[in-house]
Parts: C-alpha cells; structure tokens; sequence
C-alpha cells in the first residue's frame, strides 16, 4: 500500500494534541498535534528514567496508556444491512407496478424488480460468506456513494487491505472470464469496467477522508452454476462466492491493526462517501 508515513489532516481533528498509539508501528506511540501525525514517536511503556522518555524538549511525556476519543459517525454504515440498497430498488419497482410485477413473477420473465431482488439475494449470501473472516476484519454493506442512487455491494477492511467487492448473481448461468472479458452465458459484461472504476471511485474518497493514500483493490464475486476464468484481469479479482473468505484471508498482510481501525472508522460515515463525485452508471 503506499500510503504516507505522516499524513495530511482533514481539517476535521478526531482527538486534540496528545500522544497516542502509532497506527503504523505496534508497540510504538506517535505524537498527534490536533492536526496530522508527526515525526515525533516514544515507546508504549516508559523506561525506567522519566526524562528519557521525551522525544522532543517541546513535546509532553507520553502517558502510560491512552484511548482516543473518535467522535460518532454522522450516519453509521456499518448498521447496514446486506442488499439493503438492492431491496430498496426492488420494492420501489413493485410498488409502481403491482400488478405488472406479480405477472412477470408467474410468467418468470426478467424485469428490473427480478434484477434488483435477486442482486440482494445474492448480497446476502456473499455476507453470510464473509462472516467467517472473524475479529481484524470489517465488512460494510450497501455503501452510498454520491448522490445518483450509486451504492458498493460491500466494503472489506482488514490486514490485507481494502477491498471493494461487486456481487453479481448468476445462480444457473455460466459466467467467463478473460483478462479483459466478462461473459454471461455468451454476451459480454461491463462489470469489469464498472468494478474498476468502482474500487477508484473509493480510493479517492477514502484517502480524503483518512489524509493519506489508501489503495482499493476491486473484487467481482460470483455466484453461477459455472464459473470459467480462462485468465485472470490484471487489475479486478474474479472470485466465486465459496472462496471469498478464504480468498481474503490469504492475501499478504498491509495494514497493521491499528491502520485498519482508522480507515473503518472514516469508512463507516456517510459523508465520507456523499461527496458530489459522479457515478460511472
């Protein structure tokens, strides 16, 4: 990940100036100025001689121990429920056509209610997956972005990372994949494009929110009766619905503990993601 060893603030100060636990090196304090991290860092516990524990002539001791104050989110996301956004669709269409949406249910035949109803479906199923990341990890569903109706299925952070993931549902359809070629049962897909530039979309607004650059990696997860990756896209993971998990937990850790608990608590409020940016649907 490259983000900066000593970001910018916000202009929004989470805690007043104070030592606190460096989010970047465990074990380690770091000295917060009101306004961004500075260079000046101390060990958690003090040494046996008080004096030496000062970094700086002009910067207090550190204290034995300290929890920062972070401040409520104005709207918390992270209360969201899977398919939430996609449910909402899918209601608002019944609602305007009763009768057309009962019809179409009994003839099966494919309508933007269907499209939206089996989309939360298949959010749903991808969530109860990824509950078994357990503790280190932070999951946020049906995240609005901007102000066009845009949401992302789900935002996963942890120790590899952030990752942006797009649930497609395709439960009896055969899906392949090539490095530049997403296929549904032989008609070409833009969910490459569209999770690419999802997954941009989040970085931006991510790293303004936190001060410092923050690296999104997009992810499609699948849900088919037959999933072909002939070659994998260099820049989106293609992953079907059973390894998603599994899939996460493998990947190489970047963020320590501490890092990742910064970037959810910037993640799970509404106006980090309504920032007039312009949706790519």
């Amino acid at each position: 990940m490259a983000n900066s060893l000593f970001p910018v603030a916000t202009g929004r100060p989470q805690y007043p100036a104070s030592w606190q636990t460096d989010p970047w090196v465990p074990g380690q304090l770091r000295y917060w100025d009101g306004i961004q991290w500075t260079g000046h860092v101390a060990p958690a516990t003090p040494p046996a001689q008080p004096k030496q524990v000062t970094p700086h002539k002009h910067l207090p001791a550190p204290p034995l121990a300290y929890i920062p104050t972070v401040p409520e989110p104005e709207h918390d996301l992270a209360a969201n429920k899977p398919g939430q956004a996609a449910r909402e669709q899918a209601l608002a269409a019944k609602q305007a056509a009763p009768v057309k949406t009962a019809l179409a249910r009994v003839l099966g035949v494919h309508t933007d209610e269907r499209a939206w109803r089996v989309g939360a479906d298949g959010e749903v199923e991808v969530a109860r997956r990824l509950q078994k990341l357990g503790a280190g990890w932070h999951t946020i569903h049906a995240v609005p972005v901007g102000d066009k109706g845009s949401d992302i299925d789900h935002v996963v952070i942890g120790p590899p990372g952030v990752f942006t993931l797009n649930t497609k549902n395709h439960s009896g359809n055969k899906v392949w994949v090539a490095e530049r070629t997403f296929m549904v049962n032989g008609q070409n897909q833009p969910y490459l494009r569209n999770s690419r530039f999802e997954a941009e979309r989040a970085s931006k607004l991510l790293s303004k929110a936190c001060g410092f650059g923050i690296t999104v990696e997009p992810i499609i997860v699948v849900m088919a009766a037959e999933l072909t990756i002939k070659a994998m896209p260099p820049d989106v993971h293609v992953v079907g619905r059973k390894r998603i998990a599994k899939w996460l937990a493998s990947r190489p850790p970047v963020l320590a503990p501490e890092g990742v608990e910064i970037i959810f608590e910037q993640a799970r409020r509404d106006s980090t993601w309504c920032r007039g940016t312009k949706s790519a649907d």
